[in-house]
C-alpha cells in the first residue's frame, strides 16, 4: 500500500476553505451570507487556486515529493485551473461589495486601468484553462499558449491589487494571498527562465533506433555525465533535431547500467510522436530532463502484479532488466496489446520475462474478457491481499478496469498503484 499523499479533492477543497474562511475574518459576520460576501470569497479562492497551479507548475523536487511523482502533480494542477475559473466566474457574476463595507485598493491604479485587469484576468484565465481541456490541439501549439499562464496570473495579481475591497494587505487573506502570489511567482520565473539551465538534466546521443512500425525504442548514450534515476521513473526527451525540439515526458525503459544508458519506447499516437517514430535517428543529439516519478518497484512485497497496457509497459521492461533486484518469481505481468502492433514484441518480451522469471500473461484484448478476469483474481487470492502489490501503467481505462476487478476480490483500491499516463 502507498504512503500518504496529497490528492486533488482535499488540496481543492482545502484551498476554497482557507480562502473562506479568510476572508471572513474581513467583512462584518452579518454579511457573511450576502452574494457580495460569497462572490468575494470565490474571488479569493479562485486566485488562491491559479497561484497553487502555478506553483505546482514549476516542477519543484519537494512538491513531487509531497504528492507522489510529478504525474500526480500535473493532474492536481490541472483540476486547481479548472476550479479556479470556476470560481472566477461565480465571482464576475456578482459584485464583490456591499453598502458597509470599508474597502480600498492596496495598489490605486486609474479606473480605466483596473477595469482591464479585471476583464483581462478573467479572459486570460478562461482561454488558459479551455486551451488545456482541449486535446484537438497539437501539444506544440498548447505548450506555448500555456507558457502564457505565469503572465496573466500576473494580471490577475494586479486585479487583487487594484480592486477596492475589505481585504487589506495584514489580514488573514490578505497574508494568505500575498503568500500563495510571491510562491507562484517564484515558481514561474524558476520554470520559464533558470529551469531550463539549472533543472536536472544531461545531453545524449542516440545510438540505437529499433524500428517497431507505429512504435520505436530509442538508446542514447550520455556525451557528459547522465542521469542517476530508477527504474520505473521518467523524464522529458528534447531531441536537438528540426521539427523535434519539442520535451515531451517518456518513460525511461531502462534500469541502472555503467554506460549510463537510457531507453525509451515511443509509440506514434499524436503529431509530435508520429515525427519523433518516422524521423529519428542514429547520431541525433537530445537533451533529457530526469528523473522525475515515484512509479519504482514495490519494497518488500511478498506478491507482486504488474498490469500493462500499450506503451505503458516501458516501466516494467525497467523493472525486469535491474538485475540486481531479484524475487522476480513472485511476479505476474499482464501485458494488454493489440495484435500486430505490440512493441516491443509479446516474444521479445518473453524472453525478457524467462531471463528474469517474471510470469508472463500476454492479453490480446481488452480487461473485461472473462480469461483475464479469471486468471487476475486467481492470483489476487493466492495469499495475504495485505502482503499484495498491483502495479498500473496504461490507459486509464484499463486501470479504472483492474481497480474495479480487485474490488470484487474484497481487494481495496488503495492497494493499487497507478502511473498516470497522460498529462494532458
Amino acid at each position: 500500500m502507498t504512503g500518504l499523499r496529497l490528492t486533488t479533492w482535499p488540496v481543492v477543497v482545502g484551498i476554497i476553505a482557507i480562502s473562506f474562511a479568510t476572508t471572513a475574518f474581513a467583512i462584518p459576520a452579518a454579511s457573511w451570507l450576502s452574494m457580495a460576501a460569497i462572490s468575494l470569497a470565490c474571488g479569493v479562492a479562485a486566485l488562491s487556486l491559479m497561484a497553487g497551479s502555478a506553483i505546482l507548475g514549476g516542477r519543484w523536487g519537494w512538491v513531487e515529493g509531497a504528492f507522489g511523482g510529478l504525474d500526480r502533480v500535473y493532474t492536481v494542477h490541472k483540476w486547481l485551473g479548472i476550479y479556479a475559473l470556476a470560481l472566477a466566474s461565480i465571482h464576475l457574476m456578482f459584485k464583490a461589495d456591499l453598502r458597509g463595507w470599508d474597502t480600498a485598493a492596496i495598489l490605486v491604479l486609474p479606473s480605466d486601468w483596473a477595469r482591464l485587469a479585471r476583464q483581462a484576468s478573467f479572459v486570460g484565465l478562461m482561454l488558459i484553462a479551455v486551451l488545456a481541456l482541449n486535446r484537438n490541439i497539437s501539444y506544440g501549439v498548447w505548450r506555448w499558449w500555456h507558457r502564457l499562464s505565469g503572465p496573466i496570473f500576473l494580471v490577475v495579481v494586479v486585479h487583487w491589487l487594484s480592486i477596492k475591497s475589505p481585504i487589506v494587505l495584514g489580514s488573514p487573506a490578505g497574508l494568505w494571498l500575498a503568500a500563495l502570489a510571491s510562491l507562484a511567482v517564484l515558481a514561474a520565473l524558476w520554470k520559464l527562465t533558470l529551469y531550463p539551465f539549472l533543472g536536472r538534466h544531461a545531453e545524449y546521443r542516440v545510438v540505437e533506433v529499433v524500428d517497431g512500425g507505429s512504435a520505436v525504442q530509442i538508446d542514447l548514450l550520455p556525451t557528459g555525465r547522465g542521469i542517476d534515476f530508477k527504474p520505473g521513473q521518467f523524464g522529458f526527451l528534447r531531441m536537438k533535431a528540426q521539427g523535434l525540439r519539442e520535451p515531451h515526458p517518456f518513460t525511461i525503459a531502462a534500469a541502472g547500467s555503467d554506460d549510463g544508458r537510457l531507453s525509451f519506447v515511443i509509440r506514434s499516437l499524436g503529431d509530435f510522436t508520429a515525427r519523433l517514430v518516422a524521423d529519428v535517428r542514429v547520431g541525433m543529439r537530445a537533451e533529457v530532463h530526469a528523473p522525475f516519478g515515484r512509479f519504482t518497484r514495490a519494497v518488500g512485497a511478498d506478491r507482486e502484479i504488474w498490469v500493462a497496457g500499450g506503451v505503458g509497459i516501458s516501466p516494467f521492461i525497467a523493472w525486469m532488466n535491474d538485475a540486481g533486484a531479484g524475487g522476480f518469481d513472485r511476479v505476474t505481468l499482464f501485458y494488454f496489446y493489440t495484435p500486430g502492433r505490440g512493441f516491443p514484441s509479446v516474444e521479445s518480451l518473453q524472453a525478457m520475462a524467462d531471463a528474469c522469471g517474471v510470469k508472463l500473461v500476454p492479453v490480446p484484448n481488452g480487461p473485461t474478457t472473462e480469461s483475464f478476469k479469471q486468471r487476475f483474481s486467481e492470483v489476487v487470492l493466492q495469499g495475504d491481499p495485505a502482503a499484495l502489490d498491483i502495479a498500473v501503467c496504461g490507459p486509464s481505462g484499463l486501470a479504472d478496469a483492474v481497480g474495479a476487478l480487485a474490488a470484487k476480490t474484497g481487494l481495496s483500491p488503495r492497494y493499487i498503484r497507478r502511473e498516470q499516463f497522460a498529462f494532458r
